[in-house]
């Protein structure tokens, strides 16, 4: 009897051991979220607006009042605010409202970096900010030609404000801005 216990007893271990063995576990290296987007091609926009210019192909534009668009980029879950204004003797107030949109941010930004635009041949003057930190908006431009036409132009992400979270997504945008307002021309 006590032969039978010692037997069962080691090919209980014996069982055991065998099948309880498992690799060691490993901790999982550190990810990195890969957020790939297409390269931009871009269409060309006209209407009865005084002004054109180029848009991603991947974008979907909506005019919701007189030459006033949305953008709309839903793979990102992000959306370009285009107004356009006639100068009436208001130029300072125009620019000085443009300018005060994007300061509103200075909050919550840790950085707000500008970038004036001059295209003297197509008479096309601005000024592009690039908002850092978790602003409501990443970016921001006004043109104008100074007589007749001002135009802004902001980004805003539907997504609570991280920086790091829309990064990728706010630098395709940021761009396609840039190439908006260096493709806009008054008519």
């Amino acid at each position: 009897m006590i032969k039978k216990a010692i037997t069962f007893s080691v090919l209980s271990l014996a069982f055991l051991t065998v099948f309880s063995c498992k690799e060691d576990a490993l901790p999982k290296p550190a990810a990195q979220l890969r957020l790939d987007y297409p390269i931009a091609e871009y269409d060309h926009f006209e209407n009865e607006c005084p002004f054109s210019f180029d848009i991603n192909s991947e974008a979907v534009i909506k005019e919701k009042t007189a030459c006033n668009f949305t953008i709309d980029y839903p793979k990102m879950k992000a959306t370009i605010y285009l107004s356009y204004k006639p100068i009436q003797g208001n130029i300072d107030a125009l620019l000085r409202d443009a300018q005060k949109l994007t300061y509103e941010h200075v909050i919550k930004a840790d950085q707000i970096l500008e970038q004036p635009f001059v295209n003297r041949d197509d008479k096309v003057y601005g000024m592009f900010y690039t908002v850092n930190g978790n602003a409501a908006t990443n970016g921001q431009f006004y043109v104008t030609d100074s007589i007749h036409h001002f135009l802004d132009c902001s980004v805003y992400f539907y997504a609570k404000p991280n920086f790091d979270s829309v990064m990728p997504a706010a630098s395709y945008v940021k761009n396609d801005m840039q190439h908006i307002m260096e493709s806009l021309r008054w008519k």
